[in-house]
């Protein structure tokens, strides 16, 4: 009587017949490939920075020739600024969108989530926002966005001045120090990660408005008077 097959022998061969055909790669299209060079060169800046990073690290870790990301960007510092250019316009459409409510308070409260949000949620984005970079993308850096906001807080600021009989004209120093306190306690926020984002936004539209709605018409300082 003949031996018949086992099921597991079967098997065996089938494994060993599939283990010596060649693995077919999936080839990207040039827009996914693109895509991949840009998400992994994003992760590099934001762990080293744009001058601790190289091409030659961001080819390996997509698993290409460095002449494919030259084809794409031109060189690290076109890679950079796309980068840039696409976490600008991000940072700056969330905020943007976020500044709905009529009332300042309310609007303070937007900003300062929108702000947090952000880090929280596109963390990696904002490190390469914040690091200092000598490559300037299109649409600007985290302190172009910060200016732009601070512009639109500004125009808030003057008519509320002007309806409290305060000076409009210093609207824009009060903006530039409301978006700076948000920006810098950002990026404390960043590190340390507590208290949570609700909170710390409390804490921010707690300062700066009981600070406005106390303003001095005109402000002196003590360790100069008398002098």
């Amino acid at each position: 009587m003949a031996d018949v097959p086992s099921d597991e022998g079967a098997a065996g061969r089938r494994r060993a017949v599939s283990a010596t055909k060649p693995t077919s790669r999936v080839r990207m299209s040039a827009a996914q490939r693109r895509e991949q060079l840009i998400s992994i060169g994003r992760q590099l800046f934001a762990e080293r920075g744009f001058d601790a990073t190289s091409i030659e690290e961001v080819a390996s870790r997509a698993k290409v020739s460095k002449p494919v990301i030259y084809e794409h960007f031109g060189g690290k510092e076109g890679l950079y600024a796309v980068v840039v250019d696409r976490e600008v316009r991000a940072l700056l459409d969330r905020i943007t969108t976020a500044l709905t409510a009529g009332h300042p308070r309310e609007l303070l409260e937007q900003a300062a989530l929108a702000l947090l949000g952000y880090i929280e949620e596109e963390t990696s984005g904002f490190r390469v926002l914040v690091r200092e970079s000598p490559v300037m993308s299109a649409a600007g850096n985290f302190s172009s966005v910060m200016n732009d906001v601070a512009h639109q807080v500004e125009h808030i600021l003057g008519a509320e001045f002007s309806s409290r009989g305060y000076d409009p004209k210093l609207a824009e120093l009060y903006s530039q120090a409301l978006v700076g306190m948000v920006a810098l306690t950002g990026s404390w926020w960043l590190e340390v990660r507590k208290p949570r984002k609700e909170t710390v936004a409390a804490h921010l539209v707690n300062l700066s408005w009981n600070g406005l709605s106390h303003l001095e018409a005109k402000p002196g300082l003590i360790t100069v008077r008398g002098r």
